[in-house]
């Protein structure tokens, strides 16, 4: 069995890798860290599997592409790899948040749709979509962010009724986490006020829950509260709510 975990270099997606490590998956793992990743690499390599690392930078579209012809035979895609911002839409960076859309909408796009299709033509295979939280809500002051996650959170649930309609036996799942405790917060600039979790945690949490074939993965009672509540309040109260919460971990 093989994995396949962009964003493998740190955060969530480290201890994803070493959660599927423990399960006895070989791994191909992608980040444009070559020195973390090979670290991880080392470290994974001590559970008697395959590590490959592939040192691509996923926001360039056509190395999505040759990302898929280079790691072949994947029975698990965990795309994760993505970074955000905060800021004032009028003022955060143009250039980062095209990255950022392309990183965190494109290429999960690119890459769950090929490897959707070779599972799809084998009957077999899952698909980890890591979003977030943020995907069920309105996000002033991280607007783009939350915006790239909510196109996760939509493309997903569409994608799972067609495979309920075909009665494909391929799974898809998102992970939805509040805050973690990850490099996510410095690349991001913003210091979180509410309660992180741990990574690992998490990670473990959503092999969990993804082996027991749940689609919707929110680690955290906290979490959960914040996602039925973001159902039910009106839009235009949550984004109020959210412009508080966001107003407060600007870093200053």
């Amino acid at each position: 069995m093989k994995a396949l975990v962009t964003g493998a270099s740190s955060g969530i997606g480290k201890d994803i890798a070493k959660e599927l490590a423990q399960k006895g998956y070989d791994l191909i793992l992608v980040a444009r860290n070559e020195e973390k990743l090979n670290k991880v690499k080392k470290e994974l390599e001590k559970e008697d599997i395959k590590v490959e690392n592939i040192i691509m930078d996923l926001s360039n579209e056509e190395s999505c592409k040759e990302l898929h012809k280079r790691a072949k035979n994947v029975d698990i895609l965990v795309n994760n790899a993505g970074f955000g911002d905060c800021g004032n839409f009028t003022r955060t960076d143009l250039e980062k948040e095209i990255k950022m859309i392309k990183t965190n909408i494109t290429a999960y796009h690119i890459l769950t749709k090929l490897y959707l299709t070779e599972m799809k033509n084998k009957n077999n295979g899952k698909i980890l979509n890591v979003a977030s939280i943020a995907g069920f809500m309105p996000g002033p002051l991280m607007a783009t962010y939350y915006a790239t996650k909510a196109y996760i959170v939509r493309l997903s649930e569409g994608i799972r009724e067609e495979l309920k309609k075909e009665k494909s036996k391929v799974q898809i799942s998102i992970l939805c986490p509040g805050p973690v405790k990850t490099n996510f917060n410095n690349i991001a600039n913003v210091r979180f006020h509410l309660r992180e979790a741990d990574s690992k945690k998490v990670a473990k949490y959503a092999i969990k829950k993804m082996e027991q074939g749940k689609f919707y993965i929110v680690p955290g009672t906290d979490v959960k509260i914040a996602r039925f509540g973001a159902k039910l309040l009106p839009t235009s109260l949550i984004s109020k709510i959210s412009y508080k919460m966001q107003e407060r971990k600007i870093r200053r």
